[in-house]
């Protein structure tokens, strides 16, 4: 029988402490191990740890190793002895305790060994799983990316009917050839999801590309529906085109063959009629399409170029058979034969402006309501859900507070639009000469523009700190949108500014006819609010000015200009530099105050710059007065102050900047004289009427 005594039991504690060590410093080593970021890395690193756990546990339950050959004799001898021989021959072992506490705390240690182990193994095969997702997904997002580039370059819809067929077999040949790389998509897809559900560490990782992958795969799809649904068309107008040729040459050969001499009495003028109008009934036999049918079935594959080509050319391959039918030459030729005159036809120029003005009036519209459908979107899926107790947590701390900040009166916007504007505009569908009205009767609310573009930057600032928040994409996610918040926070701009170029179509379509007048002054208008929100944002720039810019009144004009200084009295240095080196400055034109500025660009961390005004001077317009020519130099002009005590030379960038301010200027100073006169004989007219009461002479006398 083995003998315990002190220094075994020495040397086996000796034992276990080094074990312990030994499983500590693998356990460390592992735990300070970087993961790698490529498969290849990843699978030496788990084949290394593998090997070195595989040699450690081994060493360690070896019944032939030295550091656990003391105690496994000693458990065999006690195995070997009835229980009353243990317990005697425990009895008889004052250190078998110890023994035991030493053994409890090997296995102890080796069972935390073995936890630790099992759950960096793990993540070492989900490093590796997520790595191989990763090199996966970088090969199928680039076939992705191709097939879409490739996608994106056919834009040709074809211009005959044969050319349209082979576009469709060339359609046909792209979505077999993406088949492979979508399919492959999909499964990767469906395995991130897979490795998601197996509580993946790197689930925010995985996610998004999952998301992408699907994205990718969509767009694809719908694009493809998209063109394929422009080919239909196209094709289908093709057909109609041809179909129409064909008639439209017989009935101009109906035309040709009409004997002149044979129109000259009533009967026979009857007779070429009746023919003509024969003929015209067999367009319903040939299903033609009259013009408005045209546009409404044909529109969204006519180009602008082609539109202008129709308006330009009405005889073009397009519109010549749709807009030419010769019902209105022969018409007009019996009623000139009634009326004993020349015979005339009516224009077709003169339709195609009509149904042009009608085309512009029917996409203001449309879009007007994806614009109001747009801003609800924003509203219900952004702003109400910042009050939604589930997504509180997710808002940043930064926009928590500053609502009004980042979407500033959108609401106000979308209130205007959805009740009021769209259903006034939808009204000038069957009166499109009172769209001009229209715009001027909201004048005063279209200022609400001005509102929401003055605090435009300060709402992109608060965007640039919080955009990628998770609230937001959660947001973006729910609203199926494409694009996120920041795109959507630009459509007021971009909405007021397409109101001037649909008016100024519409201008072009309805020269000298009724409404005319009235759309010139909404254009005007619109302009006027597009200059007026635009300056704003410039006047909310102004740094350090000691009062408020917003009491100086409306902002006339700003802009940027060379600027020379030259004063009579000391200053001779800053005379002398002035003849030769300009200063940049902003310039602000009030009815009673012109700022000097020095515009300051900021970077705003990778962002487009933004301009900032530094306040550097001013000068009250009471004051000043005016030189409108330089000599030398067409686009200079002078603005002295105090009898020419100081003067500042003004170069602009162009002569009809340079007029458009002297204009300005000169209308603000008039304006000033004609005050400055009323109130000379409103002083006159009262000393006057004062003298008079207190005079004797008059009936009446002050009370």
């Amino acid at each position: 029988m083995l003998k315990l005594d002190p220094p075994a039991i020495e040397n086996f504690a000796m034992t276990v402490k080094t074990i312990a060590q030994m499983l500590q410093t693998f356990g460390t080593d592992l735990a300070e191990t970087e993961l790698p970021n490529d498969v290849q890395c990843t699978e030496e690193l788990l084949s290394s740890h593998t090997e070195q756990h595989n040699k450690l546990k081994v060493s360690i339950r070896c019944p032939t190793s030295e550091l656990l050959l003391l105690p496994r004799l000693v458990l065999l001898d006690l195995i070997a002895l009835n229980s009353r021989e243990a317990f005697a021959y425990s009895n008889q072992m004052p250190f078998s305790n110890c023994l035991n506490r030493l053994l409890a705390q090997l296995d102890e240690t080796e069972r935390a060994f073995d936890q630790f182990w099992s759950k960096h193994h793990l993540k070492l095969e989900q490093c590796l799983q997520l790595r191989h997702f990763e090199q996966d997904f970088r090969e199928v997002k680039l076939a992705l990316d191709n097939l879409m580039e490739v996608q994106a370059g056919l834009t040709d819809i074809g211009d005959s009917v044969s050319r349209v067929e082979n576009i469709l077999k060339e359609r046909k040949q792209l979505e077999e050839r993406g088949q492979e790389p979508l399919e492959k998509a999909q499964s990767l897809a469906l395995h991130g999801d897979q490795l998601i559900q197996n509580n993946h560490y790197a689930i925010d990782s995985i996610r998004p590309k999952c998301v992408e992958l699907r994205r990718i795969c969509d767009d694809f799809a719908n694009e493809t529906k998209k063109k394929y649904d422009i080919l239909g068309k196209s094709l289908e107008l093709h057909k109609q085109l041809d179909k129409a040729s064909q008639w439209c040459e017989a009935g101009i050969y109906l035309l040709a063959s009409q004997a002149v001499d044979k129109c000259q009495s009533q009967e026979g003028a009857e007779t070429a009629l009746c023919d003509i109008e024969r003929f015209l009934e067999t367009a319903k036999d040939h299903q033609l399409l009259t013009a408005k049918e045209f546009y409404n079935q044909f529109d969204t594959i006519l180009t602008p170029e082609i539109k202008v080509r129709a308006l330009e050319e009405p005889g073009c391959f397009l519109l010549r058979p749709v807009f030419c039918f010769p019902q209105w030459p022969a018409r007009c030729l019996w009623e000139a034969r009634k009326l004993d005159v020349r015979a005339t036809a009516l224009s077709p120029l003169s339709l195609s402006l009509s149904l042009f003005f009608s085309h512009i009036i029917n996409e203001l519209i449309e879009t007007e309501r994806v614009y109001a459908e747009e801003l609800q979107s924003i509203i219900e899926g952004y702003v109400s859900e910042m009050d939604n107790p589930d997504l509180i947590h997710l808002i940043p701390t930064a926009v928590s507070n500053k609502k009004e900040v980042l979407f500033g009166n959108l609401s106000e916007i979308y209130e205007f639009h959805n009740r009021i504007f769209l259903k006034e505009l939808e009204n000038c569908i069957e009166n499109p000469e009172l769209l001009g009205r229209c715009f001027l009767k909201r004048k005063e609310d279209l200022q609400i523009y001005e509102k929401y573009c003055q605090n435009k930057p300060r709402s992109e600032a608060l965007w640039r700190q919080c955009g990628d928040s998770l609230f937001f994409q959660e947001c973006q996610r729910k609203l199926d949108h494409k694009l996120s918040l920041d795109a959507y926070l630009l459509k007021p701009v971009q909405r007021i500014t397409k109101y001037q170029l649909l008016l100024k179509e519409m201008l072009k379509c309805s020269k000298n006819s009724e409404g005319t007048a009235e759309l010139e002054e909404a254009l005007a208008t619109v302009i006027d609010i597009i200059k007026s929100a635009n300056d704003s944002m410039h006047q909310i720039a102004i740094t350090g000015y000691e009062g408020d810019v917003h009491e100086l009144g409306k902002l006339l004009l700003q802009g940027s200009f060379n600027v020379w200084t030259d004063h009579k009295k000391g200053h001779n240095k800053v005379k002398d530099l002035a003849r030769f080196k300009p200063m940049q400055r902003h310039l602000f034109l009030y009815a009673k105050i012109l700022l000097f500025c020095k515009k300051r660009e900021e970077n705003t961390d990778g962002h487009e710059k933004s301009p900032s005004y530094s306040f550097k001077n001013s000068l009250k317009m009471s004051t000043v007065g005016i030189t409108e020519n330089v000599k030398g130099d067409h686009k200079k002009f002078e603005i002295w102050y105090n009898g020419r005590e100081e003067v500042y030379i003004i170069q602009a960038a162009s002569v009809e900047l340079k007029n458009t301010w002297v204009s300005e200027i000169r209308k603000v100073l008039t304006g000033q004289l004609e005050a400055c006169r009323g109130r000379a004989l409103r002083r006159e007219w009262s000393d006057m009427c004062a003298s008079q009461l207190c005079s004797p002479s008059l009936p009446f006398r002050r009370a």
